[in-house]
């Protein structure tokens, strides 16, 4: 058994991340602000139910939630201190280009000071396994498709990528002073239960299932690379594997389903799933919207392992369900 440390472990991936791992049979601490970027009453459902697979599979003494903010270097000590941590996999994030564009102080301080904190702190206790999570929005609107990790990132069209590229570089810059072994996942749209409210899935199905209008932006052509949440999970547990078994790795990964899927079609797939008719608001392309995402996974694939298995209309209907269960 080892422990781990999950940082935005009560959020959506950080959810799931822990519960993997718990029924790997390891130690999770959790640290989450439980902030109110959005309910935290939906983060306190998922704490609910990560708790009862703990003592499901009896592991209750294997899991440790700390409340804490990553921007609190005194908060982290506390929490690193004597705690024998394996690796951490930072997921902790203000996310969102829209609300980065209005708020750009504060994605800056989450993201890049909360990430220099956290590796700060890493260092200070001996912690050298890392896995960041990153984001494909760093891709900007480049012409190379589909993106590749060896592509030009210097052009990032909201605060909220710069935020995500500024991780990645203080990532590199404490595995070359500190050998510390470190990847970084670029995550393509991740969808799947428990996805925040406020994600354009989560928020269509709500929507069309009670007959309200969407935020239809554009004319539908835009393009996402939709990554089921168990792949990326599967992902972020190989990519944690791929660091404690090697000194002085440092990689970029995206992790994605490599196929793109447009706006359009993505309500279609949700309206046939929820059996119902999508009302549109149609309205203007958004600042700061990248027109595609689409992940080469050539490099997961190789150096990880990694292999997607979920295709868009079943992880939809997976969805669907799940948000049928739980009422959303």
């Amino acid at each position: 058994m080892k422990t781990y440390v999950v940082t935005g472990g009560a959020g959506f991936i950080g959810s799931h991340v822990t519960e993997a791992l718990l029924k790997q049979g390891h130690k999770v601490i959790i640290i989450d602000h439980m902030n109110d970027f959005y309910d935290p009453a939906v983060k306190e459902k998922n704490l609910q139910e990560i708790k009862a697979l703990s003592q499901k599979i009896g592991s209750e003494g294997q899991l440790l939630f700390k409340k804490a903010d990553i921007r609190d270097e005194v908060q982290l000590q506390a929490i690193f201190a004597g705690a024998d941590i394996a690796a951490i996999i930072h997921l902790a994030a203000y996310a969102g280009v829209r609300p980065s564009i209005e708020n750009p102080k504060l994605y800056y301080d989450v993201n890049v000071m909360g990430t220099l904190n956290v590796l700060e702190t890493a260092r200070k206790n001996g912690v050298k396994k890392v896995v960041f999570a990153s984001s494909s929005s760093v891709y900007g609107n480049t012409k190379t498709v589909p993106f590749k990790e060896s592509d030009f990132v210097d052009r990032p069209i909201s605060p909220y990528a710069a935020t995500k590229k500024s991780g990645e570089l203080l990532c590199h810059t404490y595995h070359h002073l500190h050998q510390m072994d470190i990847a970084c996942l670029r995550f393509f749209t991740v969808y799947g239960p428990r996805q925040r409210p406020d994600l354009a899935i989560h928020k269509f199905t709500k929507k069309i299932s009670a007959g309200e209008k969407i935020p239809f932006f554009g004319d539908g052509s835009t393009k996402r690379d939709y990554t089921y949440i168990e792949d990326i999970v599967d992902g972020v547990t190989k990519a944690l594997q791929w660091v404690e078994a090697g000194e002085g790795r440092f990689e970029v990964f995206n992790l994605g389903e490599s196929a793109t899927i447009s706006l359009s079609q993505m309500v279609e797939t949700i309206e046939r799933a929820v059996g119902k008719t999508a009302l549109l608001e149609r309205l203007p392309n958004q600042p700061g919207d990248v027109k595609l995402t689409n992940a080469a996974i050539d490099k997961a694939k190789t150096m990880l392992g990694y292999q997607p298995k979920t295709e868009f209309a079943a992880g939809i209907e997976k969805f669907v369900a799940w948000f049928k269960k739980n009422k959303q």
